[in-house]
């Protein structure tokens, strides 16, 4: 009778390959965008004014107009991205802690050059009684406008960066001012206009038409005394400058382009960082995020392309095929020896094999000299009789169980058998 046909298999090798080829690719994505931090969703920032959001208040536009520039612009999410040796972007919100902001103005007087935005706008998203069809113009990020708030902060920070906030033109009918500075002038977009009255020595970079400081510069190394080789920290009063709102006038994106040439000393410094940390989306250092940075990279890449490998060969034969005919246990007494056999090998379980064999021996010595019981001392008595000049068989068997090594388990075990054999052939003849 024949054998039954195998059931087909239930994938065949490249379906096999493609599942694992893909849940390789899904498991990659997903530590790729926990360790990165990407936005995945969300409203841009829910009326926030960082480098994320795409509202009249968010710098999403500066992003890009500076990336546009020719500079290589990251938004960061660690506190790492404070120790950058390029431009520092920080946009605090409207309660901001001014000690926490001045220990990263302090601790980057010699890193490199920081600019801050000051918040103006206080803007949510739009209402749920906006009617359904200015509704459905509105794009994913966009806010409404509430009004204008005057931070605190700038005047709780220390010297030489404490400034105070002043709102001018919030009235009706008031019509936009113009500001001018870095060879630039124009029109803010909307009335109200916040501009500093700083304390202490600064540059001015912009003012309105009534010389109002819209953004001012301050240059001073240690104990707050100049000095040329500390970076400067900028501060813009009025962020209608830079804001997607201020950027779609041609004249200020122009301005702004100026500022960061400015403030990078021509595009001697190539690096720009957004912070978004002090708008609440920081994300704290972890292995994850380590494991996709220099130097560890190297290691990460390594250990991808050794699983490959292993992955590769798994699909592999190792050695010639099973045999497919018969059943998969064999049957009968030598194929339960081998197994038996190779069970003891694979536990190195040797000294296991010496009693069973001496007293199998007994037996079938007991046997061919006519005894009734295998016992050892009537064994070595009717060998005495029979094989006078010949080892007693109690010194052969204590040898075999004395044995440990494979060698010596062989040999005593040997010397058994030739005894039996000898009993076979009977006593010599003269």
């Amino acid at each position: 009778m024949s054998a039954a046909a195998a059931p087909p298999a239930a994938f065949s090798r490249g379906g096999a390959l493609a599942l694992v080829a893909g849940g390789v690719a899904l498991f990659l994505a997903l530590i790729y965008l926990i360790g990165s931090g990407a936005d995945l969703g969300g409203d841009k920032g829910d009326g926030q004014a960082h480098a994320a959001a795409n509202g009249l208040n968010g710098y999403a536009g500066l992003v890009r107009l500076v990336e546009a520039q020719g500079y290589s612009v990251e938004r960061s999410r660690s506190r790492a991205g404070y120790e950058t040796e390029g431009l520092l972007v920080l946009s605090p919100p409207l309660l901001t802690d001014a000690a926490e902001l001045a220990k990263i103005l302090n601790e980057r007087r010699y890193i490199g050059p920081t600019l801050v935005i000051v918040p103006k706008w206080w803007a949510t998203r739009p209402p749920r009684n906006t009617p359904p069809k200015v509704r459905e113009k509105f794009k994913r990020g966009w806010v409404a406008i509430d009004g204008v708030l005057e931070s605190e902060w700038p005047t709780e920070l220390p010297a030489p960066y404490a400034f105070t906030l002043a709102l001018d033109g919030d009235r009706e009918g008031a019509q936009p001012v113009r500001w001018s500075g870095l060879g630039e002038a124009g029109k803010l977009p909307a009335p109200q206009v916040l501009h500093a009255e700083p304390k202490g020595a600064r540059r001015t970079l912009f003012t309105d038409a009534s010389g109002r400081i819209l953004a001012f510069e301050i240059q001073l190394g240690q104990n707050n005394q100049p000095d040329d080789e500390a970076y400067p920290v900028t501060f813009l009063a009025e962020p209608d400058l830079a804001n997607n709102w201020g950027l779609a006038d041609r004249q200020r994106a122009a301005a702004m382009v100026a500022l960061f040439d400015d403030l990078t000393y021509g595009q001697e410094i190539e690096d720009v960082t957004f912070d978004l940390t002090l708008n609440g989306f920081g994300a704290s250092e972890n292995l994850l995020t380590l494991a996709f940075r220099p130097p560890f990279l190297a290691a990460t890449l390594s250990l991808l392309v050794a699983l490959l490998i292993v992955g590769w060969r798994a699909f592999q034969r190792f050695g010639p095929a099973a045999a497919s005919d018969g059943p998969a246990i064999a049957f009968g007494k030598r194929q339960l020896i081998l197994n038996g056999a190779g069970l003891i090998l694979r536990a190195r379980r040797f000294g296991l094999l010496g009693r069973p064999y001496a007293a199998l021996s007994a037996r079938r010595l007991a046997e061919r000299l006519g005894l009734a019981r295998p016992d050892p001392e009537a064994i070595d008595a009717a060998l005495a009789r029979r094989l006078p000049d010949e080892e007693p068989f109690t010194r052969r068997a204590a040898r075999l169980e004395a044995a440990a090594r494979p060698a010596d388990i062989l040999a005593a075990a040997r010397a058994l058998d030739d005894l039996a054999t000898r009993l076979q052939q009977g006593p010599p003849t003269e």
